[in-house]
């Protein structure tokens, strides 16, 4: 039924303006009849950071800022949600127009700038209606204004450690002036030294949550070393990569791609994937990593995956595909892997790392 209604209102929906779109789409997730989801089949299932998926494709923040439609989500058949960006105080975020739709390449651009209902709205609404299907993340973020930005990630791990089942640390918005300097090495030392003692002080009352950073595509390698270094020492419990991207790609044809702000869909699926593969091999089993940039089929996840993804999420296809994409992703996943012979999806993780880090790999040739 979603998915008929979904395909009917998608023109519609298109005539809007996006952001306006998206709001009238959150709306309707709150109405529309939604069955629950068929059992997934057991060679989907993945574990990381200590829980339990029950598939590996995940809701990426961005859609759910405030927490509304988190449970209607995992109905949809998401293994896991990520909720957010939330920040301490609510934020107006930046002027309208502020999200772009590039059709002709299945993307968009946003420089939103946190705009969300702030902590204790969004905890509010969790501890009223939790998600229990599905593990729930909660992504986090500095308020633009805020004297201590370290400070404003603390607040976070201490205000939701009773709903969460992971964290996210946002450092790589590319919206949010500043925000990326968090990357540099003894800013991210800093950061994650307050995060990870906050998070053990709440395990006392709440149990451990894993804590998750996400980083930018647009880094170098250099950087990049510095950022793995800093979350190994640190005993992080996994990395997601990526955030969205400020470059742009040559390929673009949509007319809105001169407008600033981060980049994502498929023209970020080669760039993240590249980067994804080369936190793999720098991570060295350390800790699990989520995949994230340009995922929109079986096949972008299933390269995500053997690229070094425990998991995948996505966002922007939606856009464009609809919920009936979920459901596409997962069986296609299971085809996949009865084509390359792997008894269970956590078998391929990592095995085009290499591949991908060196250039060798693209879509074309892992599949």
């Amino acid at each position: 039924m979603i998915t008929r209604l979904a395909a009917w209102a998608r023109p519609l929906l298109f005539r809007l303006d996006p952001e306006t779109a998206h709001h009238l789409t959150i709306k309707a997730l709150h109405i529309a009849p939604l069955a629950a989801p068929a059992q997934d089949d057991p060679r989907l299932a993945i574990e990381a950071f200590g829980l339990s998926f029950r598939n590996p494709l995940g809701l990426a923040a961005g859609f759910d800022k405030n927490a509304q439609v988190p449970e209607r989500m995992a109905r949809l058949g998401f293994g896991f949600v990520e909720i957010g960006t939330v920040t301490p105080r609510p934020q107006a975020g930046n002027p309208r127009p502020r999200l772009f739709r590039l059709v002709e390449d299945e993307a968009a651009i946003n420089r939103f700038g946190f705009n969300n209902e702030g902590h204790a709205s969004v905890h509010q609404r969790l501890a009223a209606h939790p998600c229990t299907a599905v593990p729930l993340g909660i992504n986090l973020g500095a308020n633009k204004d805020t004297e201590d930005r370290a400070g404003d990630y603390v607040q976070g791990i201490e205000h939701f450690a009773d709903v969460a089942s992971y964290f996210t640390i946002n450092v790589s918005s590319p919206n949010t002036p500043g925000l990326r300097d968090l990357q540099g090495a003894q800013a991210l030392d800093g950061l994650l030294a307050r995060v990870l003692a906050a998070r053990d002080d709440a395990a006392q009352r709440h149990g451990r949550k894993p804590v998750l950073l996400k980083i930018a595509p647009d880094l170098t390698l250099q950087e990049l070393d510095a950022i793995v270094s800093t979350a190994r020492q640190k005993k992080i419990d996994g990395l997601i990569v990526s955030n969205t991207t400020v470059t742009r790609p040559p390929s673009l044809r949509g007319r809105a791609q001169s407008e600033t702000g981060g980049l994502s869909g498929k023209p970020l699926f080669d760039l993240s994937t590249r980067m994804l593969a080369e936190t793999y091999l720098r991570v060295e089993g350390q800790f699990p990593l989520i995949g994230a940039g340009g995922v929109d089929s079986a096949e972008t996840a299933f390269a995500k995956i053997e690229a070094g993804a425990a998991l995948v999420q996505l966002y922007t296809a939606l856009v464009f595909h609809g919920p009936a994409l979920i459901g596409k992703i997962k069986r296609g996943l299971l085809r996949i892997l009865a084509e390359k012979n792997y008894p269970r999806l956590a078998d391929a993780i990592g095995t085009g790392a290499a591949d991908w880090a060196a250039g060798k790999a693209s879509l074309t040739k892992c599949l």
